[in-house]
């Protein structure tokens, strides 16, 4: 369905795309315009972005093999942070590779199918990444406040369950809209000043008007945003309350540093990323928008690990085990 508008002139849209008055040219492929600097800035940002990819491939990987190594690690809370890791390296791989080659190349073209492909792959990912942190959340609120309950609540079944639920409403959920705007007619300027496809600017490229589709993209922005986010906070709230009742300062101590990792990587991540999704793009200049995506798509999933690791006594102790005893904390 991408490529319905390249096959017709004129195009009607079910989300009240006006119709336009004369033919159109339509663009096949866009321009990233990403950091237009001299080259040796360019190599520069070259370097750190390989750099932090491979660190975030690396330690994501790190864990996923450590927490797989590990049968006793084989519970919710685990499986959990092992498909979020998992998670990540896709998610960092759905951009930085294609932002690695514009850095080398003086085109910078990304190709109209290639575009709408790691537009869907970049919002899906990113919405299986709210949803989990959203599963991770209510995890905790079990252990925390449900502690005798716990284990026949948070079975392998459920866990499996709330696991398969993020994925696949997570590619789901912006599908429509993204298949609506991509018959949008397109007929230039084709140059896309940002770092990856997104749905702000391309509105700003489209040829004709679509207030109805870009309600919609902006609706589900918020909704999967602030629902997960607020969500998240509901569950911590009772966490909170829950831990401060506990007569145990050594209790007290276990469950804020069982926590303290998830709430950091939550506010990394929807700290940025609400600046950009909870209202529409148009209305932030390109440099912030371009920060703004870069903090959660490659600084976040970066820290990530750090964070998970230097947290958890037993993350540390399955990464020296995975590693051949050698002290790596």
């Amino acid at each position: 369905m991408i490529n319905i508008c390249l096959l017709n002139l004129q195009v009607t849209d079910p989300m009240n795309i006006s119709e336009p008055d004369s033919r159109f040219v339509f663009v096949r492929e866009f321009i990233l315009l990403g950091f237009p600097c001299e080259w040796k800035i360019q190599s520069l940002l070259f370097s750190l972005f390989l750099t932090m990819y491979a660190l975030t491939i690396t330690g994501n990987g790190a864990i996923i093999c450590a927490l797989w190594c590990d049968q006793r690690l084989h519970i919710p809370m685990y499986i959990f942070l092992g498909n979020f890791s998992f998670l990540e390296i896709w998610y960092v791989s759905s951009t930085v590779p294609k932002m690695l080659v514009n850095f080398l190349s003086d085109k910078n073209t990304i190709s109209f199918v290639g575009c709408f492909l790691q537009f869907y792959f970049f919002f899906s990912l990113g919405t299986t990444e709210c949803l989990l942190l959203a599963v991770m959340a209510f995890d905790r609120y079990l252990a925390i406040c449900r502690p005798l309950h716990y284990p026949n609540i948070m079975n392998g079944h459920l866990c499996t369950k709330l696991v398969l639920i993020c994925w696949v409403c997570g590619f789901l959920w912006f599908l429509i809209p993204i298949v609506l705007i991509s018959r949008m007619p397109f007929c230039g300027p084709n140059i896309i000043d940002h770092v990856v496809c997104d749905p702000g600017p391309l509105f700003a490229l489209a040829c004709v008007s679509a207030p109805k589709t870009q309600l919609l993209c902006y609706s589900l922005s918020s909704i999967v945003i602030f629902g997960n986010f607020l969500f998240i906070l509901g569950s911590y709230s009772l966490v909170l309350t829950a831990v401060l009742r506990m007569p145990s300062a050594t209790g007290r101590q276990k469950a804020f540093s069982t926590c303290g990792s998830h709430l950091a990587v939550v506010s990394l991540f929807y700290g940025s990323l609400m600046v950009m999704y909870v209202s529409p793009g148009l209305g932030h200049s390109a440099g912030m928008q371009k920060v703004a995506t870069l903090f959660y798509a490659m600084v976040t999933p970066l820290f990530n690990p750090f964070i998970y690791s230097f947290q958890n006594k037993e993350i540390k102790a399955a990464l020296r085990k995975l590693l051949g005893g050698s002290n790596i904390m």
